[in-house]
């Protein structure tokens, strides 16, 4: 009984182990294929981003789709402020698609909804 019982265990971990492997890989590839998509590079996006605010200095960066369009999202801080502006950029034409101004209040509900969505 104890051999089947470590037999059942070990099959299960290597199942788990396949099926985490096979998730990183599938993250990869949409990461590589959402560059592949885009006609704008982060280093020209975030020079667009900084000119809507000026002084300030990206914390995050981040390449997503969102609402149908490809986008890179920056937050940038500015000295002084614990708000965060969040300007993102049209990954196809290098337009500003949104600027939006997050308190500390909005971050952490922002994050705890990340945290969910990466859990599922």
């Amino acid at each position: 009984m104890k051999n089947k019982l470590t037999s059942v265990t070990m099959a299960t971990a290597l199942v788990l182990t396949g099926l985490t492997t096979a998730t990183l890989r599938a993250a990869d590839e949409t990461d590589a294929q959402l560059q592949a998509e885009a006609k704008i590079t982060k280093t020209q996006a975030e020079t667009t981003a900084l000119a809507k605010v000026p002084h300030g200095r990206i914390q995050a960066a981040e390449l997503e789709k969102e609402h149908g369009k490809l986008i890179w999202s920056f937050d940038i801080e500015m000295p002084g402020s614990k708000n965060i502006t969040e300007v993102q950029v049209d990954a196809k034409s290098g337009q500003i698609a949104s600027v939006q101004k997050e308190t500390p209040s909005d971050q952490a509900k922002e994050h705890a909804a990340d945290q969910a969505k990466g859990s599922k």
